[in-house]
């Protein structure tokens, strides 16, 4: 088991002075505010580990967390944890629940993603790696990210809607998503450029 539930969206406040958890589960009293546009559908309050993460990085309010699917570099998806603070981004794995990136908002400058009903979006960090990622909330990530980086930034994130974008799945590997119609639903392809 996982430890991970749907939740009804809400906000989180993680108190500076809740105690840093131990993997033994301790969990600190967290005080729930009134849901928003944004969701926490994994019920982060009840993942000690997850909230140590976010803890440690300073940050305390969860806008966002949900599972979603990253695409590798070398074309592979694997399963990750996003979640988005008014600070930052986060990609967690699921299994282990320990962080693997963690991106601040005001390095993120582009979203971009298909105008047809699919769940793929990139998000554009000029200054690392982009970040291919699918996830049937879509929308919902989109709309919180534009409004996150607005608050922690004084930049607008650009965001792109268009049928084929490229990214940076590396440093030095670029890469171009297209989508098209056909029937039965959408025919997503990444090519290497």
């Amino acid at each position: 088991m996982d430890g991970l539930r749907s939740h009804r969206p809400l906000h989180v406040n993680v108190p500076s002075d809740a105690p840093v958890f131990d993997d033994d589960g301790h969990k600190a009293s967290l005080d729930e505010e009134e849901p928003s546009m944004g969701g926490d559908y994994l019920d982060v309050p009840s993942i000690p580990r997850l909230i140590n993460i976010l803890r440690k990085q300073g940050d305390n309010k969860v806008l966002f967390a949900d599972k979603v699917l990253k695409f590798t570099g070398t074309g592979k998806m694997k399963k990750r944890i996003l979640v988005i603070t008014t600070l930052a981004m986060y990609m967690v794995d699921p299994d282990t629940i320990s962080l693997k990136r963690r991106v601040t908002l005001m390095n993120v400058d582009k979203i971009s993603f298909s105008e047809l009903s699919d769940n793929f979006f990139a998000i554009t960090i000029p200054v690392e790696y982009d970040l291919l990622i699918a996830s049937t909330r879509k929308a919902e990530i989109v709309a919180i990210l534009v409004d996150a980086v607005k608050g922690a930034s004084d930049h607008e994130l650009q965001v792109e809607s268009c049928n084929s974008f490229t990214y940076f799945a590396a440093a030095d590997s670029e890469k171009e998503v297209r989508f098209a119609e056909v029937e039965g639903g959408v025919r997503t392809r990444i090519i290497k450029k």
